[in-house]
Protein backbone atom coordinates (compact mmCIF):
# COMPACT_ATOMS: atom_id res chain seq x y z
CA UNK A 1 0.00 0.00 0.00
CA UNK A 2 1.67 3.33 -1.22
CA UNK A 3 0.79 6.33 -1.11
CA UNK A 4 2.84 9.58 -3.11
CA UNK A 5 2.46 13.17 -1.24
CA UNK A 6 3.45 16.09 -3.13
CA UNK A 7 4.39 18.96 -0.72
CA UNK A 8 4.42 22.35 -2.31
CA UNK A 9 5.99 25.26 -0.44
CA UNK A 10 3.63 28.56 -0.34
CA UNK A 11 4.56 31.40 -2.35
CA UNK A 12 6.09 33.83 -0.58
CA UNK A 13 4.79 36.50 1.98
CA UNK A 14 7.41 38.59 2.35
CA UNK A 15 11.30 39.27 1.48
CA UNK A 16 13.49 36.40 3.34
CA UNK A 17 15.29 38.78 5.58
CA UNK A 18 11.99 40.60 6.59
CA UNK A 19 10.32 36.91 7.31
CA UNK A 20 8.77 36.40 10.90
CA UNK A 21 8.39 33.25 12.96
CA UNK A 22 4.93 32.18 12.71
CA UNK A 23 4.52 35.09 10.09
CA UNK A 24 0.47 34.96 9.00
CA UNK A 25 0.74 37.65 6.61
CA UNK A 26 -0.55 37.62 3.20
CA UNK A 27 0.85 36.66 0.05
CA UNK A 28 3.25 40.27 -1.01
CA UNK A 29 2.95 41.30 -4.76
CA UNK A 30 6.18 39.25 -5.34
CA UNK A 31 4.72 36.16 -4.08
CA UNK A 32 1.31 36.61 -6.61
CA UNK A 33 4.04 37.39 -9.48
CA UNK A 34 5.68 34.12 -9.11
CA UNK A 35 2.72 32.06 -8.30
CA UNK A 36 1.59 33.08 -11.37
CA UNK A 37 4.49 32.17 -13.52
CA UNK A 38 4.61 28.69 -12.27
CA UNK A 39 0.73 27.84 -12.00
CA UNK A 40 1.22 26.00 -14.95
CA UNK A 41 3.74 23.60 -13.56
CA UNK A 42 2.08 23.15 -10.21
CA UNK A 43 -1.86 22.85 -11.48
CA UNK A 44 -1.68 19.11 -12.32
CA UNK A 45 -1.09 17.82 -8.90
CA UNK A 46 -4.49 19.72 -8.17
CA UNK A 47 -5.70 16.03 -9.68
CA UNK A 48 -4.54 14.13 -6.67
CA UNK A 49 -7.22 12.89 -4.82
CA UNK A 50 -6.98 14.47 -1.51
CA UNK A 51 -6.03 17.90 -1.71
CA UNK A 52 -4.70 19.52 1.80
CA UNK A 53 -3.18 23.34 3.07
CA UNK A 54 -1.73 24.40 6.33
CA UNK A 55 -4.10 26.53 7.88
CA UNK A 56 -1.51 30.12 7.16
CA UNK A 57 -3.19 32.08 4.98
CA UNK A 58 0.16 31.96 2.61
CA UNK A 59 -0.55 28.61 2.03
CA UNK A 60 -4.49 28.84 1.59
CA UNK A 61 -3.85 31.75 -0.80
CA UNK A 62 -1.80 29.66 -2.49
CA UNK A 63 -3.52 26.16 -2.65
CA UNK A 64 -7.11 28.21 -4.05
CA UNK A 65 -5.16 30.10 -6.75
CA UNK A 66 -3.92 27.02 -7.99
CA UNK A 67 -7.13 25.66 -8.07
CA UNK A 68 -6.55 22.70 -5.46
CA UNK A 69 -10.03 24.03 -3.36
CA UNK A 70 -7.67 22.28 0.01
CA UNK A 71 -8.47 21.81 3.30
CA UNK A 72 -6.50 22.95 6.02
CA UNK A 73 -4.82 20.55 8.38
CA UNK A 74 -4.31 22.34 11.64
CA UNK A 75 -1.28 19.40 12.27
CA UNK A 76 0.41 21.13 9.21
CA UNK A 77 1.00 24.55 11.13
CA UNK A 78 4.32 26.57 11.31
CA UNK A 79 5.93 25.65 14.38
CA UNK A 80 4.93 27.22 17.39
CA UNK A 81 7.23 29.52 18.25
CA UNK A 82 5.85 31.37 22.00
CA UNK A 83 7.46 34.48 22.49
CA UNK A 84 9.30 34.80 19.30
CA UNK A 85 5.98 34.75 16.88
CA UNK A 86 6.25 37.65 14.73
CA UNK A 87 9.95 38.67 15.43
CA UNK A 88 12.59 38.43 12.85
CA UNK A 89 15.63 35.62 13.28
CA UNK A 90 17.98 39.24 13.94
CA UNK A 91 15.75 41.18 16.45
CA UNK A 92 15.53 37.57 18.51
CA UNK A 93 19.41 37.02 18.37
CA UNK A 94 19.30 40.81 19.28
CA UNK A 95 17.49 40.27 22.48
CA UNK A 96 18.23 37.09 23.30
CA UNK A 97 21.77 35.55 21.95
CA UNK A 98 21.98 32.62 23.83
CA UNK A 99 18.48 31.46 23.75
CA UNK A 100 19.05 31.42 19.66
CA UNK A 101 22.19 29.67 20.26
CA UNK A 102 20.52 26.87 22.38
CA UNK A 103 17.50 26.75 20.16
CA UNK A 104 19.78 26.07 16.66
CA UNK A 105 21.85 23.60 18.63
CA UNK A 106 19.52 21.59 20.09
CA UNK A 107 16.77 20.02 19.06
CA UNK A 108 15.02 19.22 22.14
CA UNK A 109 14.95 23.12 23.04
CA UNK A 110 12.45 25.49 23.27
CA UNK A 111 13.71 28.77 24.60
CA UNK A 112 10.84 30.65 23.30
CA UNK A 113 8.54 28.44 25.31
CA UNK A 114 6.35 27.18 22.22
CA UNK A 115 6.97 23.85 20.35
CA UNK A 116 10.89 22.46 20.06
CA UNK A 117 12.34 21.72 17.02
CA UNK A 118 12.34 17.72 17.40
CA UNK A 119 8.42 18.17 18.71
CA UNK A 120 7.90 20.28 15.07
CA UNK A 121 9.43 17.46 12.72
CA UNK A 122 7.46 14.93 15.15
CA UNK A 123 4.17 16.28 14.39
CA UNK A 124 4.26 16.88 10.54
CA UNK A 125 5.45 13.63 10.49
CA UNK A 126 2.75 12.05 12.39
CA UNK A 127 0.23 13.92 10.16
CA UNK A 128 2.29 12.80 7.22
CA UNK A 129 2.25 9.11 8.45
CA UNK A 130 -1.35 9.25 8.98
CA UNK A 131 -2.00 9.97 5.76
CA UNK A 132 -4.77 6.82 3.69
CA UNK A 133 -2.44 4.27 1.94
CA UNK A 134 -4.32 3.76 -0.74
CA UNK A 135 -2.10 1.96 -3.38
CA UNK A 136 -1.19 4.25 -6.12
CA UNK A 137 -3.43 7.47 -4.11
CA UNK A 138 -2.57 10.56 -4.49
CA UNK A 139 -2.02 13.14 -2.19
CA UNK A 140 -0.96 17.23 -2.39
CA UNK A 141 -0.78 19.65 0.75
CA UNK A 142 0.59 23.35 -0.06
CA UNK A 143 2.69 24.24 3.44
CA UNK A 144 5.02 26.85 4.88
CA UNK A 145 8.79 26.31 3.21
CA UNK A 146 9.53 25.25 7.49
CA UNK A 147 6.63 22.91 7.24
CA UNK A 148 7.76 21.09 3.85
CA UNK A 149 11.72 20.96 5.50
CA UNK A 150 10.15 19.23 8.25
CA UNK A 151 8.41 16.64 6.67
CA UNK A 152 11.36 16.22 4.58
CA UNK A 153 13.92 15.43 7.38
CA UNK A 154 10.86 13.16 9.18
CA UNK A 155 10.42 10.78 5.72
CA UNK A 156 14.26 10.59 5.53
CA UNK A 157 14.57 9.69 9.15
CA UNK A 158 17.63 12.27 9.37
CA UNK A 159 18.80 13.94 12.44
CA UNK A 160 16.69 17.16 13.16
CA UNK A 161 19.70 19.52 12.92
CA UNK A 162 19.74 18.29 9.60
CA UNK A 163 16.88 20.78 9.49
CA UNK A 164 19.02 23.64 9.53
CA UNK A 165 20.69 22.47 5.94
CA UNK A 166 17.53 21.93 4.15
CA UNK A 167 16.69 25.13 1.32
CA UNK A 168 12.78 25.04 0.46
CA UNK A 169 12.35 28.00 -1.94
CA UNK A 170 8.64 29.45 -2.06
CA UNK A 171 6.91 27.12 -4.81
CA UNK A 172 9.34 24.44 -4.69
CA UNK A 173 7.75 20.74 -4.49
CA UNK A 174 9.11 17.80 -2.68
CA UNK A 175 7.48 14.26 -3.68
CA UNK A 176 7.37 11.52 -0.89
CA UNK A 177 6.08 7.77 -1.80
CA UNK A 178 5.53 5.22 0.57
CA UNK A 179 3.70 4.76 3.59
CA UNK A 180 3.85 5.10 7.58
CA UNK A 181 7.19 5.27 8.91
CA UNK A 182 8.68 3.95 5.09
CA UNK A 183 9.04 7.39 3.30
CA UNK A 184 11.27 7.70 0.31
CA UNK A 185 12.26 10.95 -1.85
CA UNK A 186 11.29 11.20 -4.96
CA UNK A 187 13.05 13.00 -7.78
CA UNK A 188 11.19 13.30 -10.93
CA UNK A 189 12.50 14.21 -14.23
CA UNK A 190 11.06 16.89 -15.84
CA UNK A 191 8.82 16.57 -18.90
Amino acid sequence: MNVRVSLVAAARGSSLLAERFDDDRPLDDEGWRTLAAAAAGLVPLGAAGLRYCSPGPRSRATGRALGYAPLAQPALRECDMGRWRGLTLAEVAAREPGAVELWLADPLAAPHGGESLLAFISRIGGWLDTRPADDGGAIVAVAEPSVVRAALVYALRAAPQTYWNVDVRPLSTITLTGWSGHWHLSLQAPG
